[in-house]
């Protein structure tokens, strides 16, 4: 669990005071990696940047690569004498995952490629923070870190990813446009659905996911004051990253990994344009879901598979099938026999 969190509208200037004390010298800077969002705002100069501490600005228009995480470690490994007193991620779940991720990579050998899957990272991480601006991902809470690699999309999935200490600060997600703000809080609805009803679900995960689902339903069923839908809308990306760190996620994101891995396609987006189509595994939740999007007018792109070459919707589909936990917990241990390649391909062409 992540050890330390503050919670309230205005604690991000209380970041000075939570970084000083973690500062292992003045050589040994704190890395800041910023959604270019943010850039040339106000937002920047209140990040309490001293002595060699760099700002990295990162575009969030694609999804994190390992790639980049090397690229980001090579960098910050060249700079300085000292390795990092800590990384700091402020932006959503693709600059959340990164500092994770960056963290992970500047403590353990070889490439980010290496280590996705399940308990590979051997080496405690560099003090990582994550500050969410934006709510839904659960990126903030998670034990993952989800990166696009040479062969697959998989996270860095470990005790060592989650953050040592996360800032939620509601006045931070103000900027977030209506269709973005709809999707990544979607993101955490289709947790909750895929967490309350999957095989590994446990009276732990169930808590928590239960409180999300409900916290859900009142942003985007009800019509409850704008700081109060913020406010509940960060409680619920928390409450549903734990459910999920404590159980698993189900057919939704399975296969909105192959969707990404091969067109691209944004994590939370990819998530809806999947999920609207799996009422044969999850009913009520679509059924829920689809009034959400009536209420506040929501289209979802259509047509995205359907002139696709054969290769790209097999690629899919493993990309999909390979990720064994998130099936098992979906259908369970016999998920092998309830869904295959065919049956996924038959799923994408109609999205």
């Amino acid at each position: 669990m992540v050890p330390r969190v503050v919670f309230g509208r205005g604690c991000f200037n209380q970041l000075s005071e939570i970084l000083m004390p973690k500062r292992k010298s003045t050589e040994a800077p704190f890395i800041f990696l910023v959604d270019d969002f943010f850039e040339g705002t106000d937002l920047i100069k209140r990040i309490p940047a001293t002595f060699n501490d760099k700002i990295i600005f990162i575009s969030a228009e694609e999804e994190p690569k390992t790639e980049q995480v090397d690229s980001l470690v090579s960098k910050i490994k060249e700079d300085y004498l000292e390795l990092p007193s800590g990384i700091v991620g402020i932006g959503g779940g693709t600059l959340l995952d990164l500092a994770k991720a960056v963290s992970l990579l500047a403590t353990n050998k070889g490439k980010a490629e290496d280590y996705q899957g399940w308990d590979l990272i051997k080496r405690p991480a560099l003090y990582h923070v994550g500050i969410p601006t934006i709510s839904g991902t659960g990126a903030e809470v998670s034990r993952t870190a989800v990166l696009l690699g040479p062969e697959k999309k998989l996270g860095l999935n470990s005790d060592f990813t989650t953050f040592d200490q996360v800032v939620l600060d509601p006045d931070l997600v103000r900027t977030v446009p209506k269709d973005q703000w709809f999707y990544t809080g979607m993101d955490c609805y289709i947790h909750c659905v895929e967490s309350l009803q999957g095989t590994y679900l446990n009276a732990f995960s169930q808590s928590y996911g239960e409180k999300a689902f409900d916290l859900c339903k009142e942003v985007f069923l009800e019509d409850i004051p704008l700081e109060e839908s913020e406010d509940k809308l960060v409680m619920a990306s928390w409450h549903g990253g734990m459910s999920i760190a404590y159980s698993q996620v189900g057919v939704a994101h399975a296969m909105s990994y192959g969707l990404s891995y091969v067109l691209g396609t944004k994590h939370g987006i990819g998530n809806c344009i999947v999920f609207n189509q799996l009422e044969e595994y999850y009913p009520e939740g679509v059924r829920l879901f689809k009034q959400m999007k009536q209420k506040h007018g929501i289209e979802l792109p259509t047509g995205l598979c359907k002139d696709l070459p054969q290769s790209d919707l097999e690629t899919m589909a493993q990309i999909s099938l390979s990720l064994e936990p998130l099936w098992e917990n979906a259908l369970g241990k016999n998920w092998r026999e309830l869904v295959n390649q065919e049956k996924l391909i038959s799923i994408y062409k109609k999205l």
